[in-house]
């Protein structure tokens, strides 16, 4: 059977056997106005095995309407590490959302 992409269902993605019902959880951290909209410093976000970090911020937007206004603006971190494009990401990772700062 073929997903969306074309691909074979549970055909290996980078060597290793996706199952689309398995659940990750992803440690997200809020910095300053990210932290205000949502009301805490820290998330546990659960997502589907495979789902990237940019799916991981449409996610934590759609648990967290008000995040909307920044969601296209944010800087996104994994694991200590500035991401510029969706990135895969793995159990027990540790993402930080980090919106634009501004002042003078």
């Amino acid at each position: 059977m073929e997903t969306d992409d074309g691909q074979q269902a549970g055909a290996p993605v980078d060597g290793a056997m996706m199952d689309k019902n398995k659940v990750v959880r992803v440690k997200v951290l809020l910095f300053a106005r990210a932290r205000e909209l949502v009301g805490r410093s820290q998330v546990d976000l659960a997502v589907k095995e495979g789902a990237t970090t940019a799916e991981c911020v449409a996610e934590l937007t759609k648990q967290f309407p008000a995040l909307e206004i920044m969601r296209n603006s944010v800087v996104v971190a994994l694991n200590f590490d500035y991401v510029t494009e969706p990135v895969m990401v793995k159990e027990g990772d540790e993402m930080a959302i980090i919106p634009p700062i501004s002042g003078g």
